[in-house]
């Protein structure tokens, strides 16, 4: 079990940061043959980005709702997002030919989804938490007087330069 830190305290981050959410939807659960592979093939990608420091990915955190799993990814800007999307040489894209290969047989069996957001702004707080979300990611200071209050933490935040 990760250790928990009974501190108050807040993500730590200059610079611009980028949320990218990808997901995918199974519409029919007994389809495995079509779903496993895609789910399978977010592994190796997160591994190659997390082994390369340059990538831009500062971190990830994968959460499983109703439809299916989401990959909540933190980069440090959108050109680098953007740059792995579109290398032919990474894991990415022979990946994302064989999910439309697979789409095309199977027509709405599983579906995915991604959305980008670029953060002028980010608050957050952790309490008696493991290191985790964007704090994991970037870095976890303590909250001090003039970051108390939610209100001053998102009036001090740094994310944009």
């Amino acid at each position: 079990m990760a250790r928990t830190d009974g501190r108050r305290t807040t993500h730590d981050h200059e610079g611009e940061l980028v949320v990218f959410l990808i997901g995918m939807t199974i519409n029919r659960w007994w389809r495995v043959d079509q779903w496993l592979p895609t789910l399978l093939a977010m592994g190796p990608m997160l591994r190659e980005l997390s082994q390369d420091p340059d990538s831009g990915l500062l971190g990830f955190r994968g959460l499983l709702g109703a439809g299916g799993p989401t990959v909540v990814q933190y980069w440090s800007s959108v050109d680098k997002l953007y740059a792995y999307a579109s290398d032919r040489t990474a894991t990415h894209r022979p990946a994302w030919a064989a999910f439309n290969r697979r789409a095309r047989k199977a027509p709405g069996v599983v579906g995915v989804w991604h959305e980008t957001y670029r953060v002028a702004q980010a608050e957050s707080v952790y309490v008696g938490t493991p290191e985790l979300g964007l704090a994991k990611a970037t870095g976890r200071v303590p909250v001090t007087a003039r970051t108390d209050a939610a209100r001053q933490r998102i009036e001090a935040d740094r994310t944009v330069a």
